[in-house]
Protein backbone atom coordinates (compact mmCIF):
# COMPACT_ATOMS: atom_id res chain seq x y z
CA UNK A 1 0.00 0.00 0.00
CA UNK A 2 1.11 3.40 -0.68
CA UNK A 3 -0.23 6.64 0.93
CA UNK A 4 -0.13 9.66 -1.01
CA UNK A 5 -2.05 13.63 -0.11
CA UNK A 6 -3.65 14.48 -3.11
CA UNK A 7 -5.58 17.52 -3.30
CA UNK A 8 -4.95 17.99 0.48
CA UNK A 9 -6.73 14.74 1.40
CA UNK A 10 -4.61 11.41 2.64
CA UNK A 11 -5.60 8.90 -0.24
CA UNK A 12 -3.59 5.13 0.02
CA UNK A 13 -3.35 3.26 -2.80
CA UNK A 14 -3.39 -0.17 -3.01
CA UNK A 15 -4.19 -1.74 -5.76
CA UNK A 16 -1.32 -0.01 -8.25
CA UNK A 17 2.08 -1.41 -9.26
CA UNK A 18 4.19 1.02 -7.68
CA UNK A 19 6.31 1.23 -11.16
CA UNK A 20 3.15 2.59 -12.56
CA UNK A 21 2.97 6.29 -13.29
CA UNK A 22 1.41 8.08 -11.09
CA UNK A 23 -0.88 9.74 -13.81
CA UNK A 24 -2.50 6.71 -14.78
CA UNK A 25 -2.94 6.34 -10.32
CA UNK A 26 -4.55 9.78 -10.66
CA UNK A 27 -6.90 9.49 -13.29
CA UNK A 28 -7.52 5.99 -13.48
CA UNK A 29 -7.40 4.75 -9.47
CA UNK A 30 -8.68 7.86 -8.39
CA UNK A 31 -10.49 9.55 -11.00
CA UNK A 32 -8.69 13.04 -11.20
CA UNK A 33 -9.37 13.13 -14.92
CA UNK A 34 -8.00 17.17 -15.27
CA UNK A 35 -4.63 16.10 -15.64
CA UNK A 36 -4.19 14.79 -19.16
CA UNK A 37 -1.85 11.90 -20.95
CA UNK A 38 -0.16 14.15 -24.01
CA UNK A 39 3.56 12.66 -24.69
CA UNK A 40 4.20 10.03 -22.21
CA UNK A 41 7.91 10.82 -21.53
CA UNK A 42 8.22 14.17 -19.69
CA UNK A 43 7.89 16.69 -22.47
CA UNK A 44 4.70 18.17 -23.52
CA UNK A 45 3.91 19.23 -19.84
CA UNK A 46 0.08 18.15 -20.01
CA UNK A 47 0.37 15.88 -17.22
CA UNK A 48 2.07 18.22 -14.70
CA UNK A 49 1.04 18.76 -11.30
CA UNK A 50 2.71 20.04 -7.83
CA UNK A 51 4.60 17.84 -5.94
CA UNK A 52 5.19 19.32 -2.64
CA UNK A 53 4.45 22.61 -4.78
CA UNK A 54 6.82 21.99 -7.64
CA UNK A 55 5.64 21.60 -10.83
CA UNK A 56 6.69 18.06 -11.83
CA UNK A 57 5.54 15.93 -14.95
CA UNK A 58 3.17 12.64 -13.70
CA UNK A 59 3.72 10.59 -17.03
CA UNK A 60 7.06 9.56 -15.76
CA UNK A 61 6.71 9.62 -12.33
CA UNK A 62 6.39 6.01 -10.66
CA UNK A 63 3.74 5.87 -7.88
CA UNK A 64 6.43 4.50 -5.88
CA UNK A 65 8.55 8.19 -5.95
CA UNK A 66 5.11 9.61 -5.05
CA UNK A 67 4.86 7.98 -1.87
CA UNK A 68 4.24 10.51 1.20
CA UNK A 69 4.75 13.24 -1.48
CA UNK A 70 1.98 16.27 -1.29
CA UNK A 71 0.57 16.09 -4.49
CA UNK A 72 -2.04 18.96 -6.48
CA UNK A 73 -3.59 18.54 -9.21
CA UNK A 74 -5.75 21.15 -11.46
CA UNK A 75 -8.42 19.83 -9.15
CA UNK A 76 -7.15 20.99 -6.34
CA UNK A 77 -6.39 24.87 -7.20
CA UNK A 78 -9.73 25.80 -6.33
CA UNK A 79 -10.70 27.05 -3.15
CA UNK A 80 -13.43 24.38 -1.17
CA UNK A 81 -15.92 26.62 -2.20
CA UNK A 82 -15.49 26.34 -5.80
CA UNK A 83 -13.91 29.58 -5.60
CA UNK A 84 -11.39 29.46 -8.70
CA UNK A 85 -7.59 30.80 -8.13
CA UNK A 86 -6.47 33.71 -9.69
CA UNK A 87 -4.61 31.39 -12.40
CA UNK A 88 -7.84 29.50 -13.27
CA UNK A 89 -9.83 33.09 -13.03
CA UNK A 90 -7.80 34.69 -15.85
CA UNK A 91 -7.69 31.97 -18.05
CA UNK A 92 -11.55 31.93 -17.90
CA UNK A 93 -11.31 35.39 -18.84
CA UNK A 94 -8.74 36.21 -21.25
CA UNK A 95 -10.10 32.72 -23.10
CA UNK A 96 -7.52 31.34 -23.25
CA UNK A 97 -8.06 27.58 -24.05
CA UNK A 98 -8.77 26.73 -27.62
CA UNK A 99 -9.01 22.81 -27.86
CA UNK A 100 -7.92 22.97 -23.84
CA UNK A 101 -5.96 19.62 -23.73
CA UNK A 102 -2.54 21.01 -22.39
CA UNK A 103 -4.31 23.72 -20.22
CA UNK A 104 -4.12 21.71 -16.92
CA UNK A 105 -0.73 21.59 -17.23
CA UNK A 106 -0.29 25.05 -18.42
CA UNK A 107 -2.32 25.99 -15.72
CA UNK A 108 -0.25 24.12 -13.18
CA UNK A 109 3.27 25.53 -14.27
CA UNK A 110 1.64 29.07 -14.33
CA UNK A 111 0.39 28.29 -11.03
CA UNK A 112 4.24 26.90 -9.82
CA UNK A 113 5.45 30.47 -11.82
CA UNK A 114 3.39 33.07 -9.69
CA UNK A 115 3.49 31.37 -6.27
CA UNK A 116 7.57 31.71 -6.76
CA UNK A 117 7.40 34.99 -8.40
CA UNK A 118 4.28 36.73 -7.98
CA UNK A 119 5.70 39.47 -10.68
CA UNK A 120 6.91 37.99 -13.16
CA UNK A 121 8.86 38.89 -16.09
CA UNK A 122 7.86 38.35 -19.93
CA UNK A 123 11.25 36.53 -19.49
CA UNK A 124 10.55 34.61 -16.60
CA UNK A 125 7.61 33.81 -17.76
CA UNK A 126 9.15 32.33 -20.88
CA UNK A 127 11.57 30.44 -19.03
CA UNK A 128 9.16 28.44 -16.73
CA UNK A 129 6.39 27.65 -19.03
CA UNK A 130 9.11 26.84 -21.38
CA UNK A 131 8.29 22.42 -22.39
CA UNK A 132 4.63 23.56 -21.75
CA UNK A 133 3.51 23.17 -25.40
CA UNK A 134 0.52 24.17 -26.90
CA UNK A 135 -0.53 22.49 -30.01
CA UNK A 136 -2.50 25.37 -30.71
CA UNK A 137 -0.35 28.22 -30.30
CA UNK A 138 -2.30 30.00 -27.47
CA UNK A 139 1.07 31.30 -26.26
CA UNK A 140 0.10 34.71 -26.41
CA UNK A 141 -2.94 34.45 -24.30
CA UNK A 142 -1.09 32.35 -21.95
CA UNK A 143 0.99 35.06 -21.03
CA UNK A 144 -1.30 37.62 -21.06
CA UNK A 145 -3.35 35.35 -18.79
CA UNK A 146 0.20 34.93 -16.38
CA UNK A 147 0.30 38.52 -16.25
CA UNK A 148 -3.49 39.47 -15.46
CA UNK A 149 -3.44 36.55 -12.58
CA UNK A 150 -0.61 38.74 -11.05
CA UNK A 151 -2.26 41.49 -10.75
CA UNK A 152 -5.14 39.76 -9.29
CA UNK A 153 -2.96 37.92 -6.50
CA UNK A 154 -1.01 41.50 -6.44
CA UNK A 155 -4.53 42.82 -5.55
CA UNK A 156 -5.17 40.15 -3.08
CA UNK A 157 -6.14 37.19 -5.40
CA UNK A 158 -5.22 33.73 -4.31
CA UNK A 159 -2.30 32.42 -6.82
Amino acid sequence: MITLTVNGKPVEVDDSDPSMPLLWVLRDTLDLVGTKYGCGVGQCGACTVHINNVPMRSCSMPLSAAAGQQITTIEGLAKADGTLAAVQKAWVALDVAQCGYCQSGQIMSATALLRANPKPSDEDINTAMYGNLCRCGTYIRIKAAIHAAADDIAKGGVA
